[in-house]
């Protein structure tokens, strides 16, 4: 069986790629550490947008283990234009997964993006593996195991957020565990 956590980051600064995370953001991150501490993780994926790496840096300093930035974990760029109405557009995409907007990518396109990692890492030879991403693209990484998950579900997400999702053969099961 394959045990990966899927996290969120903790809050940051703001969306672009060199956000750094809040001085609240660090707390998490903090605490984060403590949490991830008691499982037995032998490897650390992350986006290589700077809040997902300084997320989880605390707990690789603590475990020892190296942060593996994979360009396939970073979020979903809805637009490269500023979008006022970005809230509709971005529920548009979740009823309209093929929808790309100007300089933006699809949720389809994100979605073979994170099954392509994940693909990749279900083969690894590590069994509890932690991979640190974003809201948007971390709500299509759990969809690819329980269809529920989608536009709601991107805005329950909290900052950080924590899913353990334990895969055995051609089943999978999809929990929240950050408390």
């Amino acid at each position: 069986m394959k045990t990966i956590y899927i996290v969120r980051h903790a809050k940051a600064e703001g969306q672009p790629l060199h956000a750094h995370l809040t001085e609240t953001g660090k707390n998490q991150a903090n605490q984060l550490a403590a949490f991830l501490k008691k499982r037995p993780i032998r490897a650390i994926y992350s986006s290589p947008f700077v809040r997902a790496v300084e997320t989880i840096a605390p707990f690789a300093n603590q475990s020892g283990l190296t942060v593996q930035e994979d360009d396939r974990l970073g979020e979903r760029i809805l637009s490269d234009q500023d979008l006022p109405d970005w809230m509709e557009k971005l529920r548009d995409s979740f009823e309209d997964f093929s929808l790309a907007l100007p300089g933006g990518e699809s949720n389809d396109q994100a979605t073979e993006r994170a099954r392509s990692f994940i693909e990749d890492i279900l083969k690894k030879e590590e069994d509890h593996i932690v991979c640190v991403s974003h809201g948007n693209l971390t709500t299509l990484i759990l969809r690819l195991f329980d269809e529920k998950f989608g536009y709601d579900e991107l805005f329950a997400l909290s900052n950080p957020d924590v899913y353990v999702v334990k895969v055995d053969e051609d089943e999978a099961s999809v929990q929240r565990i950050w408390e």
